[in-house]
């Protein structure tokens, strides 16, 4: 990499955490951060004396690695939307007008919503260490494997967000379908519902997406060796695992840098203005 896309990728660390920085500090962002972190740990506190079916562990205990998994998946709804509104701002446009501005914004982007990652995952794990006993936090080698899997989730991902903001131009449809993807992973990924008692063509799909893998992923690390009697085959498979989530991660490092250079050569004046105009047509 030149030294002027090293520049452009520190410039984008830099907003990155500038971005976040200003959600944790201003009332708006930690308003919102805490509510939508806090919908997930209720929704376990709720059900904290449920007993899963077969096991001495809670339902709490179960799922709460499985939110972990969902909230990693959709962290990919953040690049896809802020794309796809400042391409409607002209922020994008003038990225563009500088060397290696693109490389800078979408970084910046990233960083934003992978800290953002880490946060909620810490707003949900350290009160669930206190409020859900049966987690399993004293093993070296599963935190090891922990770190794996949020990196590796966030890769899988991400580039998925950076794809649908480069196509989507509304940031009202990212974020309308964004719900419904949310709702449909979580459904798939086993987090409520085994996914083994749920029709098999659903098992196919939850197997096909990165969330149902990041899940197991979490369960293995946070769970006792015998939860592994509520997965499919009743065997942690860490191997098929990694090999899922590594595609997702291939085929979107691969993809991603060419439909985003593709919206950026298509970015001008011209189409920033008509965006406006659509928009306000709509208000």
């Amino acid at each position: 990499m030149s030294p002027a896309a090293l520049h452009g990728v520190r410039i984008g660390l830099e907003r990155g955490w500038i971005m976040f920085r200003h959600i944790i500090t201003t009332a708006d962002g930690i308003w919102n951060t805490v509510i939508w972190n806090g919908i997930p740990l209720g929704i376990l506190i709720i059900n904290r004396n449920e007993v899963v079916q077969g096991t001495d562990l809670s339902l709490a205990v179960v799922a709460l690695p499985g939110f972990l998994g969902l909230m990693i998946a959709a962290a990919a709804i953040g690049p896809a939307y802020y794309l796809a509104a400042e391409r409607e701002d002209g922020t994008v446009l003038r990225a563009k007008a500088v060397p290696h501005g693109i490389l800078g914004y979408v970084t910046g982007v990233l960083t934003q919503a992978s800290l953002e990652t880490f946060l909620g995952i810490a707003l949900i794990l350290i009160p669930g260490f206190v409020l859900f006993p049966g987690l399993v936090v004293d093993d070296p080698l599963r935190w090891g494997i922990f770190v794996i899997v949020v990196v590796l989730g966030l890769l899988a991902v991400l580039p998925a967000g950076v794809v649908i903001g480069s196509l989507v131009r509304s940031p009202r449809v990212v974020g309308g379908l964004g719900f419904l993807v949310i709702g449909g992973m979580a459904v798939v990924s086993g987090i409520l519902i085994p996914l083994q008692t749920l029709p098999g063509w659903v098992q196919v799909i939850g197997q096909v997406l990165p969330t149902y893998w990041i899940g197991v992923g979490m369960r293995f690390v946070f769970l006792p060796d015998a939860a592994a009697a509520i997965e499919i085959g009743q065997v942690w498979r860490l191997w098929e695992a990694t090999a899922v989530l590594g595609l997702w991660a291939l085929g979107g490092i691969l993809v991603a840098p060419a439909v985003l250079r593709r919206m950026a050569r298509r970015e001008s004046g011209a189409s920033v203005e008509a965006s406006r105009q659509e928009a306000l047509q709509r208000m």
